[in-house]
């Protein structure tokens, strides 16, 4: 008998997975630090908002973690997310601040970072909507 096919389909929770996502987020963290020392006072600050320990995300990011919680790695994922949309939310201001203050036309770049901001909020609301839907 063949496997039905899900109404929404369900992104792998492996452990690799969510090492993939906090190498990823480490990296977001460590971008937006201009001072070695204030690495701990980032990290201090992005396990507040998200509820995810640095040495969660260490042991996750080294590859030392030989098991994820499913809790945790939807943090990860969502952590993840809002940090590519305020990735994206600089970017979008960026190009305003150009477009404002030169000649060029950067019509396009707009274009592409609007899309990459609603695909981004696509995701975000598959989420919220399978947080919703498993919660029943």
């Amino acid at each position: 008998m063949k496997s039905p096919i899900s109404e929404h389909p369900v992104h792998p929770m492996t452990v690799d997975a969510a090492s993939d996502y906090a190498r990823r987020i480490h990296s977001f963290v460590e971008h937006d630090v201009r001072d070695p020392d204030q690495l701990e006072l980032a990290f201090d600050s992005f396990e507040r908002r998200y509820g995810i320990g640095r040495w969660t995300l260490e042991h996750l990011r080294k590859g030392r973690a030989k098991t994820c919680d499913v809790g945790i790695f939807a943090r990860l994922r969502a952590a993840y997310l809002d940090l590519c949309e305020r990735q994206v939310s600089k970017l979008q201001h960026q190009i305003a601040v150009e477009k404002a203050t030169s000649d060029d036309d950067l019509a396009d770049l707009e274009a592409e970072t609007a899309a990459l901001a609603a695909k981004i909020q696509a995701k975000k609301a598959g989420l919220r909507l399978a947080a919703h839907e498993a919660a029943k």
